[in-house]
């Protein structure tokens, strides 16, 4: 462990001397990309100096009891050690956990994908009330938040809504969303108080980048129509809105929320890119980890992930057999906790597939 700590304090420092020079300050995606690295290294060897620095006290102390014959001396000898000893073996996990390799998505924005699932009108307010969750969530991580499409639910909610997500560490700590979620509760719509069981499906996709997925231009269809919805004369007048057609997977996109053909169409790319990527993304991860199944990462959404159950006032995490009793709090946008416990069982996993 000490060699490769040794080998990332040596990459800090190399980078810090890279960052305050004139040629790489003037390439702005060079210094974008330096600066991410050397924030992500400052933990690691900040960390580990803390590390050292306990390593040194304990060498200290130990060294003061064998050659000191000063009682005073001993005594404040002994009583640094009492509180040092203690810390080594913390800072030792928090290294481990530190070294664990990252996800490389988990630094990039996303795009998240709310749809109504079975339970017809209940199961559209539903996906109406996730969507106020995330949104509360990234209000509190201070996220940017941008709807790009949306269908409504007959009575209120929405049948699918896409958002895009930007901030830090975006996709690292919304990836563990993806599945399906399932509400337990008696809907508005219900005349005699029964408890009805409906569901929504979430998606969250690390937004691709031109350099992630090479997408050809000549493989998309594009297509024009009118809006609909809000708008006023607007969206009677105008082929503002667009959809494209990816030819060679048949994966179509519409995008009508800007009043621009123009925005439309940048948004509508964005989002067939993402969704492009994503499927190549999730061809390579089973090709190579078919064997071993991650805890928290399989992002299967067949599965369902999590309950919320209205008369328990309860919100259970099936993958971690994690139970929150405070349901209004999580769907105004609480969700920290879970999504930390999701991550720490991810890292046990993933330590555990590297000790066999």
């Amino acid at each position: 462990m000490t060699d490769k700590l040794e080998a990332i304090k040596a990459r800090y420092e190399e980078v810090g001397q890279l960052l305050v020079q004139p040629d790489i300050a003037s390439d702005m995606k060079q210094f974008t990309k330096l600066t991410k690295e050397f924030k992500d290294l400052e933990k690691v060897v900040n960390k580990y100096e803390e590390y050292q620095n306990v390593q040194k006290g304990i060498e200290d102390a130990k060294s003061i009891l064998a050659t000191e014959k000063d009682e005073d001396y001993r005594e404040m000898a002994k009583m640094e050690l009492d509180e040092l000893e203690p810390q080594i073996s913390p800072l030792e996990e928090e290294l481990k956990e530190l070294l664990i390799p990252k996800d490389p998505n988990d630094s990039k924005d996303g795009i998240l994908e709310i749809r109504a699932g079975t339970g017809g009108d209940e199961a559209s307010i539903f996906a109406g009330d996730l969507f106020r969750m995330y949104q509360r969530f990234a209000e509190k991580q201070g996220w940017k938040f941008s709807v790009m499409s949306a269908t409504e639910g007959t009575v209120g909610g929405f049948k699918e809504i896409i958002a895009s997500v930007s901030g830090e560490d975006v996709y690292g700590k919304l990836k563990f969303e993806s599945g399906v979620h399932r509400v337990q509760r008696v809907p508005a719509t219900e005349t005699q108080g029964r408890v009805h069981t409906s569901a929504a499906t979430v998606a969250m996709m690390p937004e691709a980048e031109d350099v992630d997925f090479e997408l050809n231009l000549k493989d998309i269809k594009k297509d024009t129509f009118r809006a609909s919805g809000a708008g006023g004369q607007h969206v009677n007048k105008t082929e503002s809105a667009v959809r494209l057609t990816h030819l060679p997977t048949n994966t179509v996109v519409e995008c009508q929320d800007g009043r621009s053909q123009h925005a439309n169409y940048d948004k509508a790319l964005t989002v067939l890119r993402s969704r492009l990527y994503e499927a190549e993304l999730k061809k390579h991860n089973d090709a190579i980890s078919e064997h071993r199944k991650s805890l928290v990462g399989s992002g299967d959404r067949s599965d369902k992930i999590r309950t919320y159950n209205y008369p328990q006032s309860r919100v259970t995490d099936h993958r971690i057999g994690y139970s929150s009793h405070n349901l209004p709090a999580i769907m105004d946008g609480d969700i920290g906790d879970i999504i930390e416990q999701l991550r720490i069982a991810e890292n046990a996993d993933k330590m555990k597939a590297g000790e066999e």
